[in-house]
């Protein structure tokens, strides 16, 4: 998959780094050329959409913080890395390491790893490390090399025994309990050292061998790093570097007994791919001394970490554990529900990844937390949707008017346009006798301030050339709702003026010729939440579930336009969506307005006799349909 994002220009072809001095100005990404208004009855190529960010694609590099950080230490060969634990899916919080980490070697010409932290084999799953990679390029990333942090146990083990004869480590026979005294305990009294801490650097090896062979149980061993008990910060506390777990490894198999930890492994894998710049989270910023302690410790190169503020969404939940839960209980559907924000559960909504780009970059980066409200995601998700998808008429709630004064035949072409951009193309679709509206759309008793249909009103159907006027309707005696309005078309006698109506409306026809309509299931996704802080409502966020949080119409319809979208999908065709015309474009890339309803996509339910559509997100806030 290329790696074309909204981030600035890819890597060169021949892999050379720009130069230090010029790295501030990269070239700008090349803006598509619009393609030639589409015939309606012939074939339409797709015409690239202009991209969407409402600012400089590249402000979060060439400014504050991650400018920073590379003044700090220039180099001709930006080098980073993304290293997630292979433990469960990503979520939204994520994409601001993906966008920071990929991002800030891209626009230094540079290069980024994908590296799976994958030393807790009780942890993992394949599901994971394939889900991890295919978001990754789904944000339109092309990892330099996907590696393993597994891929360096024979050197990490090594490198812990040459810590132990240099006496920078030792084995510790404490328990949970006794360890977490010795650092202070929850009263934080005064530390002190585990009585096996001067235990002589060969008998600490043999002892770490021995751990190594099957010696000793989970726990009834360690290795812990020497460091400083008097140091005010508690990742200097003597920590972790060597513990059991008696799992088998996906990838070494039965090989290991004894597993690295984060603390041991991150730094010196880091060493080991040249990383230049190791950019993490604030929760690591206390981590930076004892990685910086490591690294000296067994004298390897010393990349530079730095750390930015985590991204945090409220209104929702991101922890693994809680969204098990919601899966397990039945308040989801999985792990991909479109209610959730984990980012395979945004991918499905029909969430555009270069919406997501786009949002990571107007945060910008700092040091600073970011608590973000689900509504200011979907601004950006909206305001990106509006340039890029093209326009459809769907009818949520349909409702069947007859225009009485119409043929039974009567058959008209319509031309509508995919939207403004004439670039996008148009298509023709069927204007019959018969004729769907949406409920909302109509109502039994008129007043001053509907302008939509109403017994003696009259409305517009969007680009049928003259409007309607509702004169009866029929209702369903057992239900008291109303099944079909009856109407004239207000086509003018010749040389009458046309009276242009004061609202049109969305509508779509009955024509077996055409096959309109198409009929869909359409998923309407309100917030899963009632409140901005789930966790903070008493019993729990399990007590804070919206019962509203989806809405299915099961009968709606949608005009026939919707089949060339389709094929004519990716939209927009960017980011990692961007090279996948010759392919199978997965359902959530053929989005569209819903025009005077919201935005939709497919979702994977649908089948080659059922479609079902999710939406995305409403059209503007403050807007409701014209009264």
């Amino acid at each position: 998959m290329e790696n074309d994002t909204h981030l600035p220009e890819r890597l060169k072809e021949d892999g050379k780094p720009a130069k230090a001095q010029k790295a501030s100005k990269p070239k700008a990404p090349k803006t598509p050329k619009p393609g030639k208004p589409a015939q309606p009855n012939a074939p339409k190529e797709k015409a690239p959409s202009a991209p969407a960010a409402p600012i400089d694609p590249n402000s979060m590099f060439k400014e504050g913080f991650l400018k920073a950080v590379y003044n700090e230490k220039p180099s001709s060969r930006v080098v980073t890395r993304f290293p997630p634990e292979p433990n469960g899916y990503l979520h939204i919080g994520h994409s601001k390491a993906i966008t920071i980490n990929f991002g800030f070697a891209k626009y230094y010409d540079g290069v980024c790893y994908l590296r799976f932290d994958d030393t807790n084999p009780e942890a993992e799953e394949e599901r994971y490390f394939t889900a991890i990679q295919e978001i990754v390029e789904w944000l339109g990333f092309k990892p330099f090399k996907v590696t393993y942090s597994s891929d360096n146990f024979d050197q990490l083990y090594e490198l812990a025994e040459s810590l132990i004869k240099r006496d920078g480590a030792y084995v510790c026979h404490c328990s949970d309990a006794e360890i977490k005294l010795q650092k202070g305990g929850e009263n934080h009294g005064p530390r002190y050292a585990c009585p096996h801490r001067d235990r002589p650097s060969d008998e600490s090896l043999d002892e770490f061998r021995a751990m190594r062979d099957g010696k000793y149980k989970p726990r009834e061993a360690f290795l812990r790093m020497k460091q400083d008990l008097q140091d005010g910060n508690p990742q200097m506390w003597d920590l972790a570097a060597y513990r059991i777990l008696e799992k088998p490894h996906h990838r070494t198999g039965n090989k290991w007994r004894i597993y690295p930890t984060y603390d041991f492994t991150h730094c010196l894998c880091d060493s080991f791919e040249d990383i230049s710049h190791s950019l993490c989270t604030t929760e690591f910023q206390l981590s930076r001394v004892s990685y910086e302690w490591l690294c000296d410790a067994v004298e390897i190169y010393k990349p530079m970490q730095r750390e930015y503020g985590r991204l945090n969404v409220s209104g929702t939940v991101l922890s693994k554990r809680k969204i098990a839960k919601l899966v397990n209980d039945g308040i989801v559907r999985g792990w991909d529900d479109p209610r959730l924000y984990t980012l395979i559960a945004l991918r499905r909504r029909g969430i555009p990844p270069g919406a997501i780009l786009s949002f990571v970059n107007e945060l910008g980066v700092s040091t600073a937390l970011t608590n973000i409200q689900i509504v200011r995601f979907e601004q950006t998700v909206r305001r990106y949707l509006e340039q890029t998808v093209p326009r459809l008429m769907l009818v949520l709630d349909p409702i069947t008017v007859i225009i009485d004064d119409l043929a039974e035949d009567y058959v008209e072409e319509v031309e509508v346009p995919f939207g403004k951009d004439p670039a996008i193309g148009a298509h023709k679709v069927p204007f019959t006798r018969t004729v769907y509206i949406d409920r909302s759309d109509f109502r039994e008793a008129d007043s001053k301030d509907f302008f939509r249909l109403a017994p003696g009103k009259s409305v517009g159907l969007l680009k049928v050339p003259y409007p309607i006027k509702a004169t009866s309707f029929e209702k369903d005696e057992t239900s008291g709702k109303v099944t079909i309005v009856h109407a004239t078309y207000e086509k003018p006698e010749e040389g009458a003026p046309f009276k242009k109506p004061k609202t049109y409306i969305q509508w779509v026809a009955a024509s077996p010729k055409h096959r309109s309509p198409i009929e869909a299931e359409v998923r309407v996704f309100n917030p899963l939440f009632k409140s901005e802080n789930p966790d903070a409502v008493d019993g729990g966020f399990m007590n804070d579930i919206n019962p509203n949080s989806e809405e299915i119409y099961h009968h709606a319809m949608i005009e026939t336009g919707f089949n060339e979208i389709r094929n004519r999908a990716p939209w927009p065709e960017e980011a990692g969506e961007k090279n996948v015309a010759s392919k199978d474009a997965g359902f959530e890339s053929v989005r569209f307005q819903g025009m005077r309803v919201a935005y939709f996509t497919m979702d994977k339910d649908s089948t080659d006799k059922k479609l079902v559509l999710n939406r995305i997100v409403g059209l503007k806030e403050d807007a409701g349909k014209a009264s």
